[in-house]
């Protein structure tokens, strides 16, 4: 089931449910300078805990409950520790072993992981044009995010490691040691956490629970920036300061508290898909603050991302259309058309007296 959004209780619904990707887009550019002037463990925590704070206090304002219970507080501790505490952990440390592009293309690949657990969990239907739309999404990120050189020459790698023993064996080192992994780690914890929030949700109201998940996920990683990092702000300026208040407020506050909000309810496949928006919002912005300038294979990849987004929202709709324009010659009959087939099929059976036989009978009596 596609996303309702006429049916949001919150005004401007399209706006706002775009708005999380926007901001996650636009947070990536504007943390691109701040990485090399702090450490991973401290700028995953600035992310979480500050912003888990600002939703608690934007709840409060709002009149939102507070968890009660023992169930609702294991909830949204697993939630914190899993969405917050390595999600963040893991993008952090895979964002300073990996580039940038490769990074989030491994990122932003979760839809496809948010897909199989809604289907299997929650029975969602995914259908072929969902199916065909992640796909689209996929090579759509791909494109993006991927280097020029490796796409054009990725058929003769392919050939290269799947011929050469020698060769899958140091791609698949170099898949470890690159960081790539943790950033593979980083996608499942977020899919997981996608998912963990319906049954947050079942205990505890989405707001509080977002903020305290992230408060809950920021200990562990400022614990762990103590313990194991230092001069993690000696070196920041105030631009890199600016930077970081811009990722926490908006790009971790508001993106993650709207982004749970509808997560709670409605279709997961379709919210989820709408993080391949991410890396089109961060090279479009990347283009106008930046400077950096879209070649036309990424151009093709934000043409495909869109389509893959339209796709997997319009799924149902695409799918009654098709049925709709299917021949009727090959559609299946409705239930008035199989009665009178079988009736006239009955009738048809019946044997007939014929006439001449009757007229012979009457004309010569016994």
């Amino acid at each position: 089931m596609h996303l309702k959004l006429t049916e949001s209780r919150l005004p401007f619904a399209s706006v706002l449910l775009i708005a999380p990707f926007f901001l996650w887009g636009t947070a990536m550019v504007a943390m691109k300078g701040v990485m090399p002037n702090t450490t991973p463990f401290f700028m995953a925590g600035v992310r979480l805990l500050p912003a888990g704070l600002l939703v608690l206090a934007a709840g409060a304002v709002m009149g939102r409950s507070q968890p009660k219970g023992w169930a609702a507080w294991l909830w949204i501790l697993l939630f914190g520790l899993i969405d917050g505490a390595l999600f963040q952990g893991f993008l952090a440390l895979g964002l300073t072993r990996t580039g940038a592009g490769l990074g989030s293309v491994m990122i932003d690949s979760q839809p496809l992981a948010v897909a199989i657990l809604a289907l299997w969990l929650f029975g969602e239907k995914i259908g072929v044009w969902g199916w065909l739309g992640l796909a689209f999404g996929v090579l759509g990120i791909s494109l993006l995010g991927l280097p020029e050189e490796w796409i054009l020459s990725a058929g003769n790698q392919f050939v290269a490691v799947m011929t050469d023993m020698g060769s899958f064996s140091d791609a698949i080192a170099g898949l470890f040691d690159n960081g790539q992994w943790l950033m593979l780690l980083a996608a499942l914890s977020m899919a997981v956490g996608t998912i963990l929030v319906r049954y947050v949700c079942k205990y505890a109201d989405p707001v509080t629970a977002t903020g305290w998940h992230m408060v809950l996920g920021g200990v562990p990683l400022f614990a762990l920036s103590g313990l194991l990092e230092t001069s993690q702000w000696s070196n920041l300026t105030v631009s890199n300061w600016l930077s970081l208040s811009y990722s926490t407020i908006f790009g971790s506050a508001i993106a993650y508290g709207l982004f749970f909000y509808f997560a709670s309810s409605g279709s997961l496949t379709s919210l989820s898909s709408l993080t391949f928006l991410t890396p089109v919002f961060a090279l479009l912005f990347g283009n106008v603050f930046l400077s950096e300038v879209l070649t036309p294979i990424q151009w093709l990849g934000v043409g495909l991302t869109l389509i893959s987004i339209y796709l997997i929202n319009q799924r149902d709709v695409l799918s009654e259309k098709f049925q709709i324009s299917i021949s009727p010659d090959l559609a299946e009959p409705s239930p008035k058309e199989q009665l009178m087939s079988s009736v006239s099929q009955n009738s048809s059976e019946i044997m007939p007296v014929p006439l001449a036989q009757v007229e012979s009978e009457s004309e010569h009596p016994s």
